[in-house]
């Protein structure tokens, strides 16, 4: 306990010490670190281990998270608008209602994470890793999700539109109610995938063909 409040203390004197060059804290260890509601905006958190951190309004804007293991972090409201966080590992975090507009989140490891209310615009997603990822009623406007994985994701009433899901899997994926006018399904897998009642007007289907109807409905 004692090793751990000397953590705590250290990495937070590090952060408010506005002399302290640079504030990299690329590779450390900082799992279990409470930094809710603190401005970490700028900061290098390359390949850093924040297991189970809890970062819980905290600003990261322009911070760098790549390769960053947040497996099982708090990232409730935080504020992550043009962070960096490619092929960091994000698995099962809670990320509701976070603000990831322009995010970088290339191969990013999301499976099982907790995005609901999120806002992800023009967040790049390329090739993630986002099964079972909870984006209900997320804001995915103009996000880049080719070749990215969202088998069983939960994307009801999410808005997508003009999201690019090009050969992305959308294996079993609850899309109940989303909004994907004119977004880019060509080539993606939408086996079993739930399209009720999903607004496609001009979206551009897996065969290459754009959907004529405002409402996609199963009968």
């Amino acid at each position: 306990m004692k090793n751990h409040a000397d953590k705590q203390e250290r990495v937070l004197s590090q952060i408010t010490d506005q002399n302290f060059e640079g504030r990299d804290f690329s590779g450390c260890d900082l799992s279990g670190i409470d930094l809710r509601a603190i401005d970490l905006s700028g900061i290098n958190f390359r390949g850093a281990d924040l297991r189970s951190a809890n970062l819980s309004g905290a600003i990261l804007s322009g911070a760098n998270l790549s390769e960053a293991n947040l497996m099982q972090a708090n990232l409730r409201e935080a504020n992550l608008q043009d962070v960096n966080l490619c092929e960091a590992n994000l698995n099962q975090a809670d990320l509701t209602q976070a603000n990831l507009c322009g995010a970088r989140l290339w191969r990013a490891k999301l499976s099982g994470s907790k995005l609901w209310g999120a806002s992800l615009c023009n967040a790049d997603l390329r090739e993630a890793d986002l099964s079972s990822a909870q984006l209900t009623e997320g804001s995915l406007i103009q996000a880049q999700l080719v070749r990215a994985n969202l088998e069983e994701a939960k994307l009801c009433g999410a808005i997508l539109l003009e999201a690019n899901f090009n050969q992305a899997d959308l294996t079993g994926a609850d899309l109940n109610w989303a909004n994907l006018i004119a977004a880019n399904l060509s080539e993606a897998n939408l086996r079993n995938a739930n399209l009720k009642n999903a607004k496609l007007y001009d979206a551009i289907m897996p065969d290459g063909t754009i959907q004529p109807n405002q409402i996609f409905i199963i009968q």
